[in-house]
């Protein structure tokens, strides 16, 4: 089954799930998110593999972009939130584990395990 991990390596959450992930033997296709981020698509994909309907809980609210750029605002729709994401990816949640058709957000980091 094919595993992909959003990572950033400066974070010591993003750090922790990883090793949590290779001390079981997973070795997934690392994703560099802020070097590479997704498109607007991958993270429309990202979205429902996550169960999430509502773009703002992939977002990092306390993050100084959030509220600079008015994501805040509950009148936007959901695509204005999913193209900020896709424009500014320190917004986005990590660490992500996609595990076949389906994802989590690493926080606490051992949830990434619910996925094996």
């Amino acid at each position: 089954m094919t595993s992909t991990y959003f990572h950033n390596p400066r974070c010591s959450k993003s750090r922790a799930a990883l090793a949590l992930l290779q001390a079981r033997g997973v070795e997934p296709q690392l994703v560099a998110y802020l070097e590479q981020p997704p498109s607007i698509a991958e993270l429309g994909t990202l979205l429902r593999q996550l169960g999430l309907s509502d773009a703002r809980a992939l977002m990092r609210q306390s993050e100084a972009e959030y509220k600079e750029l008015g994501l805040d605002n509950p009148a936007l729709p959901q695509e204005a939130l999913i193209a900020a994401l896709a424009a500014h990816p320190r917004l986005i949640e990590r660490p992500i584990f996609i595990h076949g058709e389906r994802a989590v957000i690493g926080r606490p980091p051992e949830r990434v395990l619910e996925l094996l």
